[in-house]
């Protein structure tokens, strides 16, 4: 569970997350031409789908994050995409909210360029591994301390998060390798 649900956060805290993500969202989308708009909502669409299969651990849940591909393939469109991903989760499965929208997008979406930036400096699989394990880490590590800005109550359900997403970050990082595998033999093209 990489969503914080509505009610666990202080104004401050997901005001401070809207205001993040709307800066972030202004300098990516103002690049964004019409041709890149399929391959966002393809990339979108499997984020979307592969965040709602959940393990239940204890209080929380883990899941597939994907935030690391989303970055590869998308590139500083990967953060609209989240963002994208993470409101209709929250509009039609409610999995987040709408006040931790911005908070949710920000600890998924910077973690997506980050692995987009690691990823442009060596384009080869392990790289794609590397970069996508660390996305899925830091997004963990993100809304871990989220958790534990918003109060004592939150330790130990940051502290479980980070465990049980050990395994998710693991699992990505040599399931993206072999996708980012493929699509440089395949279609090079669809990487940013």
């Amino acid at each position: 569970m990489v969503h914080i649900s509505d009610g666990i956060l202080a104004p401050q805290i997901w005001i401070t997350g809207y205001l993040i993500t709307a800066v972030i969202l202004f300098f990516t989308l103002r690049k964004m031409r019409a041709d890149d708009i399929p391959r966002i909502s393809i990339v979108t669409s499997a984020f979307f789908v592969a965040s709602l299969i959940h393990v239940p651990i204890g209080p929380t849940s883990a899941h597939l994050i994907l935030n690391g591909l989303m970055g590869i393939l998308l590139g500083i469109y990967s953060y609209p995409a989240v963002f994208i991903g993470l409101l209709l989760q929250a509009l039609l499965f409610q999995h987040g909210g709408i006040t931790t929208l911005g908070i949710n997008a920000m600890n998924m979406g910077i973690p997506a360029l980050i692995a987009y930036y690691l990823f442009k400096i060596k384009k080869n699989p392990i790289m794609a591994g590397i970069s996508c394990g660390v996305a899925v880490f830091l997004a963990v590590l993100l809304t871990s301390a989220v958790l534990i800005l918003s109060g004592v109550e939150y330790y130990e359900i940051a502290i479980l998060l980070l465990t049980a997403h050990i395994p998710v970050a693991l699992i990505e990082a040599v399931v993206s390798a072999f996708v980012v595998a493929t699509l440089l033999k395949v279609k090079r093209e669809v990487i940013a």
